[in-house]
């Protein structure tokens, strides 16, 4: 009895130790997460994507799992993604590599042995793929090529000769993408396709995309899906409406003309009604969405959630099609809620967490991805009734149930114009309130974005390194409202800088920061911001500038679309007075904070030029400075899981090189 006890206060002791290591670039091999739950008909039981990191082949990969919606019998499903459940709930129809080449559909049978059966041989990718009501057919969409050739009278090309490659020949308004490159010459279309394989079907024609969603009629026989059938479609931007093709026949029918964009229609369980997201069509940047609704015969169009000054997503009918399902981000959270056709709203669910609805039935069940400070993202099961959320997975157990993570705490503190600012501190793991800490201010990109309440795991990173890590959510961040989110409007960068640098101040009051160790960075807008900080203030004693603007002349011509255009008030061949001042480079002559920049060769939303062109002047005014080009990257410096790992690398080593001493003087600590 003895020997027994001794053993167990031993392994206590190890356990005890054990939990209290902390977060480390070393358990990222380890790390999952959830994504895309979906409900089997009867409720009970849910497929999902449980996505992991491959450090051999560099990349992200993701399996199907199924568990019992109680979160009993989790088990491997099958390699792929985008699972969706048939509406006999006896297949489960996915995407994966397949014959000949590229993404192809499966379709396997729940409970069967067996490999999956291939149902495409497509020679492209399909995209958005959806069961028909009575689980016989797949519609999907598939970009058509365009076979407009310009010809061109030369010469032949001599037997045996080795030209160059032709030219590309441009002449769409939009001809690049990040993450894809060069988008391809042709529009995207509904195909349709048998669940027991055989050829594809293309039931939407024409020089015009579908884009935005698309929903099947209960009957099979309509798709209702979003687009823009007019001339010069291309250059209307924040318009589309919604269509409807008879399947059988390809006959299409506008059924909206909204001044606006419409966008995810769902068509409502008894046929009668399609709900959709509407955006408001405003001189501003940021566009009001709201939740619509509409006849399927195109009469007795309405807006349900007028009374919401947040934008909607994740639309989904009630069994009973007498109102929606949405979620809505709120003040760094995500919560369901529900609008009936009056336009009544309710709370479904509430908690300081972040909650991406996926999929709902008449089980009375929803399902979604639910993530918090101190958990990644995981399974939820939500009962419609009571709003309770169960959470059924825990994928990263094997992790976080043997580290210390670093507290989190919610901050709110006062701008300029007595503007209330939200935002988050990160604390080390086993804080100590009497000694001083580094800080480090972390700025989100959009800059119509939303830093929230979700596990993230750099953050944990910088506290494990010994960093109070502080994020927030200036004006211009979504979750706000309309107004917030459009205070930057024609005034980006502006009175943003302020929130930031209060924030700043804000913790700076309590009395355990480092004031000789502060640091800042961050990416896309993020990266706009950082660069105006540093020629704005030298408080920092160093920053990291990652894929920004830096150049508003530059940029807005050659980023991956003509949007940004819209961003001021008039083009830059008009009157380039506003791109010059809300430019970061124009101040780089006040710099003299040892600024690092890292961008994706790749990338094309924030092209390298625009680091280039910062880190030239940078070098100009001789300031401390380097630049980290990431190959294999776009938009972003880690959609490689390697190249995650030097990002972090990289700030860690760039904020533990500098320090601050005698006011304003820096100086390099380490080497």
């Amino acid at each position: 009895m003895k020997r027994i006890y001794i053993t167990s206060l031993m392994l206590f002791l190890a356990l005890s130790v054990f939990a209290q290591n902390k977060l480390s670039l070393d358990h990222y091999q380890d790390y999952e997460w959830a994504s895309n739950p979906q409900l089997s008909p009867d409720g009970n039981t849910v497929v999902y994507s449980r996505n992991w990191i491959n450090l051999i082949d560099d990349k992200r990969e993701s399996d199907l799992w199924i568990v019992n919606a109680d979160g009993t019998k989790g088990r491997f499903f099958e390699n792929g993604a985008n699972g969706q459940w048939s509406p006999q709930g006896d297949r489960v129809l996915f995407t994966k590599s397949g014959e000949p080449s590229g993404t192809q559909m499966f379709i396997k049978y729940v409970g069967e042995e067996g490999e999956p059966t291939q149902i495409t041989r497509l020679e492209k990718s399909p995209g958005s793929i959806t069961w028909s009501p009575n689980g016989e057919y797949i519609a999907f969409l598939m970009t058509v090529d365009d076979n407009t050739n310009w010809a061109i009278d030369i010469p032949a090309k001599p037997k045996g000769a080795k030209w160059t490659a032709a030219p590309k020949v441009v002449d769409k308004v939009s001809y690049r993408r990040d993450r894809v490159g060069f988008v391809e010459d042709g529009y995207r279309q509904i195909f349709v396709v048998p669940a027991d394989g055989g050829s594809a079907r293309q039931i939407t024609t024409g020089d015009w995309n579908v884009s935005g969603g698309f929903s099947w009629t209960p009957d099979g026989k309509h798709i209702v899906f979003s687009s823009l059938r007019e001339p010069e479609a291309e250059y209307a931007r924040g318009q589309s409406n919604l269509y409807t093709v008879e399947v059988g026949t390809g006959k299409i029918e506008q059924l909206t003309d909204r001044d606006g964009a419409e966008s995810s229609p769902r068509v409502s369980p008894d046929g009668k009604r399609v709900a959709y997201i509407g955006s408001i069509n405003t001189p501003t940047f940021y566009k009001k969405r709201r939740i619509f609704s509409v006849d399927l015969t195109g009469k007795n169009e309405k807006v349900l959630s007028d009374d919401l000054d947040r934008s909607p997503a994740s639309i989904h009918w009630g069994d009973n099609s007498q109102g929606i399902y949405f979620d809505v981000d709120n003040k760094g959270t995500r919560n369901l809620h529900y609008v009936d056709l009056r336009g009544k709203i309710k709370d479904i669910t509430e908690g300081n967490h972040m909650l991406r609805i996926s999929d709902l039935n008449s089980s009375g069940k929803a399902v979604a991805t639910w993530t918090n400070y101190y958990n990644p993202a995981d399974v939820g099961v939500i009962d419609l009734a009571s709003g309770n959320i169960d959470q059924i997975t825990k994928v990263n157990a094997d992790i976080l149930d043997f580290v210390e993570l670093g507290k989190v705490e919610e901050v709110w503190y006062k701008s300029v114009g007595d503007q209330d600012i939200q935002g988050w501190l990160v604390y080390p793991p086993n804080f100590d309130a009497s000694k001083k800490y580094p800080l480090i201010l972390r700025i989100h990109g959009g800059p119509h974005a939303m830093y929230n309440v979700g596990f993230n795991y750099n953050n944990q990173i910088h506290a494990a390194d010994g960093y109070l890590l502080l994020y927030t959510n200036p004006r211009g961040s979504t979750g706000y409202g309309y107004d917030f989110a459009n205070a930057i409007q024609n005034a980006y960068p502006g009175d943003d800088y302020h929130d930031l640098m209060n924030g700043v101040d804000e913790i700076i009051k309590r009395g355990f920061v480092d004031e000789n160790k502060l640091y800042v960075y961050g990416g896309s807008g993020g990266g706009v911001l950082t660069s105006w900080i540093v020629g704005h203030t030298d408080r920092f004693a160093a920053a990291s500038v990652n894929y920004p603007v830096i150049n508003w002349l530059s940029f807005v011509g050659t980023t991956d679309g003509i949007g940004w255009y819209d961003n001021f008030k008039n083009k830059p061949w008009e009157d380039p007075t506003e791109h010059i001042k809300r430019s970061p480079l124009t101040y780089v002559g006040n710099v003299t904070t040892p600024t690092m920049l890292m961008t994706g060769v790749k990338d094309l939303r924030t092209p390298i030029s625009q680091t280039e062109e910062f880190y030239q002047a940078l070098k100009v005014e001789k300031v401390p400075t380097v630049m980290v080009r990431f190959n294999e990257e776009f938009h972003g410096t880690s959609s490689k899981p390697s190249n995650f790992l030097r990002t972090m690398g990289y700030l860690n080593g760039w904020f533990g090189k500098y320090t601050k001493v005698g006011g304003n003087l820096e100086t390099e600590v380490k080497e």
